[in-house]
């Protein structure tokens, strides 16, 4: 009898014990949720502030701040439906990608840009137009500018579109935009990047954009290909018999 009431008093401690850790854990979320979005509605709110205080003067920063409005009523809509931290953070992502816009106008119209944005890894791994580019692709003439212009009034503050890098800049035109939509990118679109950004530095190849990749980790496989290749060629002997054999010609990993 003994026992069984130890035993009934141990499954007692253990239920009452887990029903305590799950309402611990509950209230963590919660308190993680109402903090996530009210760092989101933050952003929010300054962006909405910006949509509504900034007036266009040229077609490149009224395009930039239709941008800007865009996002701040996506982020609205998101915030209102948002029920799990993950969403509330993409509330942010949502605004402060706007914010980026409005940042872009006040640039086009000469103004101050305002405070300092967060980084945004993606972002700075995508790159950015570093030089004025005029090229024509399947008889369409696409530029794309460090600036805003009358020719390039479509800014995209840079980061990943559909799995794969677009660089910060100044376009003719939203070549990007398709893939923004239906989340897939067309041949056509591989050919017009490799035209158009051929040779720029800090610029993924086409290679590399094809397969989702960015500048940086283009780099960083080119380097371990190099000291691949060099370790293997040099270990394996190719240095001894009155020669320098590089690995058949040269193959320093791409280079």
């Amino acid at each position: 009898m003994a026992e069984t009431t130890i035993i009934i008093a141990l499954l007692i401690v253990v239920v009452f014990g887990g029903l305590v850790l799950v309402n611990q854990q509950r209230e963590r979320s919660r308190r993680q949720l109402e903090d996530a979005k009210a760092d989101a509605r933050r952003w929010v709110e300054r962006l909405g502030g910006q949509v509504l205080n900034l007036s266009g003067t040229d077609v490149a920063s009224q395009q930039a701040i239709a941008d800007a409005s865009e996002r701040y009523t996506a982020a609205g809509s998101q915030l209102e439906q948002a029920q799990t931290t993950q969403q509330a953070k993409l509330v942010t992502d949502t605004a402060l990608e706007g914010l980026y816009y409005a940042r872009a106008a006040r640039l086009a119209m000469g103004m101050d840009p305002g405070p300092a944005l967060p980084d945004d890894a993606e972002r700075s791994r995508a790159g950015k137009v570093t030089e004025e580019r005029q090229v024509d692709v399947e008889g369409h003439h696409y530029a794309a500018s460090p600036h805003a212009d009358r020719t390039t009034p479509y800014y995209y503050p840079g980061g990943r579109v559909a799995g794969r890098p677009v660089p910060e800049g100044w376009y003719s035109e939203p070549w990007w935009k398709p893939a923004l939509v239906t989340g897939a990118w067309t041949m056509a679109s591989v050919f017009l990047f490799s035209t158009m950004f051929s040779g720029m530095a800090g610029i993924p190849s086409a290679e590399a954009w094809e397969s989702g990749n960015d500048a940086g980790q283009e780099a960083a496989g080119d380097a371990g290909d190099a000291g691949g290749d060099m370790g293997g060629d040099f270990g394996g002997g190719d240095m001894g018999g009155g020669g320098f054999d590089f690995g058949g010609g040269g193959d320093f990993g791409g280079f």
